[in-house]
């Protein structure tokens, strides 16, 4: 993704097709999200050998798929060195900190992958279009956010951002099928209600975000998120592909065991 480009979300709103509903590549996306997600805890492993930090971050529309991609990716790993933070409005004792304190506080350990479900960009997107943050903190909110980006990175942690974009009709398929399952009307509730009523001011802001806050050094990843399958193979693929390097951690690990002789230890 190029750094200056203006209008971003708008323009890939504009190009995306509607979700086929077909189910005709079930059995090929399976086969690939299982390697994939193999690959994964081959990576986790090697997170955690190697003390590497890891955060991954997810901002979207609502009922985008942000928990089935996270699930995507959390599924086969070891749940012990892997944490998901679920972002919400922040609380009477958070108001009363600098506003970045509560992203701070649940920052990986060496070892761990943290994976926050919603973010800082909050404060960019609900907060700007609910004018909930003056004008004056919203101006030095872009800057600040590059700031801590550029911190975590220069702290040794591996930085990955997505935004997950669906269309406006796409999401009202989704809010209807949520309204329809007795087990997913949780899902839904009036805050997601008045934010679609503002669809065109969001996409402003996050058009907004993506110029401002998009350096080559930490760069969003935005996916065309209609198709669940897609998405998640998508995601996976991401992840995968910026953490291998943690990967090879088990091909190393396996020839220093055998030149240790370890098989020969155990069978004494």
């Amino acid at each position: 993704m190029k750094k200056n480009n203006k209008h971003l979300l708008s323009t890939l709103l504009k190009s995306m097709k509607p979700n086929p509903k077909t189910d005709e590549q079930k059995d090929a996306y399976e086969d690939e999200a299982k390697k994939l997600q193999l690959k994964m805890l081959r990576i986790q492993q090697g997170v955690f050998h190697k003390k590497e930090r890891v955060v991954i971050m997810f901002d979207g529309f609502d009922a985008a798929g942000k928990g089935g991609a996270i699930r995507s990716i959390t599924e086969t790993l070891d749940p012990r060195s892997v944490k998901v933070i679920p972002v919400g409005a922040p609380t009477e004792e958070e108001k009363g900190k600098p506003w970045l304190y509560r992203f701070w506080r649940d920052l990986p350990d060496p070892g761990y992958i943290t994976i926050f479900d919603r973010s800082w960009y909050g404060r960019v997107m609900v907060e700007k279009v609910d004018k909930l943050t003056s004008d004056e903190e919203l101006k030095t909110a872009y800057d600040e956010i590059n700031h801590f980006e550029a911190l975590l990175q220069r702290d040794g942690i591996h930085v990955i951002k997505f935004f997950l974009a669906i269309t406006k009709n796409e999401q009202l398929e989704r809010f209807q099928d949520r309204l329809k399952d007795p087990y997913k009307q949780w899902k839904i509730g009036m805050p997601d209600i008045n934010a679609r009523k503002k669809w065109d001011k969001y996409v402003l802001a996050v058009d907004a975000m993506l110029e401002k806050c998009n350096p080559k050094t930490a760069p969003f990843h935005v996916i065309p998120a209609n198709s669940k399958k897609f998405t998640r193979k998508e995601v996976l693929k991401i992840v995968t592909d910026e953490l291998t390097y943690c990967e090879k951690w088990i091909e190393k690990a396996a020839l220093e065991y055998k030149a240790k002789k370890f098989d020969k230890m155990l069978k004494e």
